[in-house]
């Protein structure tokens, strides 16, 4: 069948590769540059699968029946699945997403006036957003299914996925949850149908979380730093037993990346009138770690900090709401002159930064560097290096 994705994301563009293995599929991009990347199997993020799956295709190993366009009607034209996975940035003044985005996609199908369509929202929402959605238009072919990726391994997620969730029960919702179990690799996947609202809560829950899980962490981690304790033999301690676990326990110089800040932000609204307390511990502690690693890293009275990259974990390329962006806006507020190294940037400016991206000069312009994540080129330069991870992993 066809199946267009809106939006080349992430999201987008590891459930197209995935869903091309068998299906003919159109991502709709609003960017022309990435299209042709896309239709040119040239990945426009960094996925080492999908990069896999793209080489193997350009060699004719593997079969991937995928292109992508900027012109709406070609892209959602005799489209049975119009699968949404647009960006829903947080908007602290209304305190909700903007899904605008979203509904200028729902929007354009509506347009093509093709009863047949079904639309699945990939994109995060607030709770309730179907069915306010589906009141407004009067439409019931639509539904939310949330999605589980990390950045960098997202296709990786999609041909293993923990679970299936569809916001729906209808036959429509079955026939993609059958797709997505079709184009996995994993066998016997669970798969949960669910009513709407409850699909829009159990992603904004996940999420939230493994930002309390992140949180806990670092607030022990700086507990231990404040006390002259050894952080990795209490974490070594707590996380042997089998109830805790030893995943999602590596400090951090907080969370980040696109949906933790973003989605927690957006439950905490969500309980708006329903009592709680630990939601809004957990938005706010992350700003609390935040400005105690700029402190600590202010005790040594640094005239140049460099900063290790922007991105939050390895092998990703996206630097959207990282951590360190807050500690060196902290850090530059106190007076302090601040260099980036980000070998995906060009330009020699990141937000009012310098931005110097030859390695030897950064060093040693530097007098600490900041890494929320250890890479091999450091270990010559250790001494200089100031870092929260403590078991060199993600």
């Amino acid at each position: 069948m066809k199946i267009a994705v809106a939006g080349g994301g992430y999201v987008g563009l590891s459930l197209a590769t995935l869903l091309a293995q068998k299906n003919e599929v159109v991502v709709l991009e609003i960017d022309e540059y990435r299209a042709e990347r896309i239709t040119d199997l040239d990945s426009p993020i960094q996925d080492e699968y999908i990069e896999k799956y793209f080489d193997e295709a350009k060699k004719g190993e593997r079969k991937l029946k995928l292109r992508a366009t900027t012109d709406y009607k070609d892209a959602l034209k005799d489209a049975e699945f119009v699968i949404i996975a647009t960006p829903t940035n947080y908007n602290d003044v209304t305190n909700t997403f903007d899904t605008s985005a979203v509904e200028d996609v729902i929007e354009k199908t509506l347009k093509m006036k093709d009863d047949k369509v079904t639309m699945v929202i990939k994109s995060t929402i607030p709770v309730g957003y179907v069915e306010k959605i589906r009141k407004k238009y009067g439409i019931e072919n639509i539904f939310f299914s949330p999605e589980f990726l990390r950045e960098g391994k997202a296709l990786y997620d999609n041909l293993y996925p923990s679970r299936i969730i569809v916001g729906d029960e209808t036959k429509a919702a079955q026939k993609f949850a059958k797709l997505l179990q079709e184009s996995a690799l994993k066998e016997d996947v669970p798969v949960i149908f669910t009513q709407p609202t409850e699909a829009e809560a159990v992603k904004l829950f996940a999420n939230t979380y493994l930002a309390l899980r992140v949180s806990f962490f670092n607030e022990l981690d700086t507990y231990a730093q404040v006390k002259g304790l050894n952080t990795k033999a209490i974490i070594d301690g707590v996380c042997l037993d089998p109830r805790i676990g030893t995943h999602y326990n590596n400090p951090s110089f907080g969370y980040g990346g696109y949906c933790l800040p973003k989605d927690t932000k957006q439950l905490l609204a969500n309980y708006h009138n329903v009592p709680q307390d630990l939601i809004r511990a957990i938005v706010s502690a992350n700003r609390t770690r935040k400005e105690f690693i700029a402190r600590d890293v202010l005790k040594t009275n640094p005239k140049t900090v460099g900063v290790y990259r922007l991105t939050m974990k390895s092998g990703s390329d996206n630097f959207r709401s990282s951590a360190i962006q807050d500690v060196i806006k902290f850090l530059r507020g106190e007076g302090v002159e601040v260099i980036i190294y980000e070998p995906t940037l060009s330009d020699k400016k990141f937000n009012g930064f310098e931005v110097e991206n030859d390695f030897d000069k950064f060093c040693e312009r530097s007098d600490i560097i900041l890494a929320n994540r250890l890479e091999n080129e450091l270990r010559d330069i250790a001494s200089k290096v100031y870092t929260r991870d403590l078991f060199a992993r993600d």
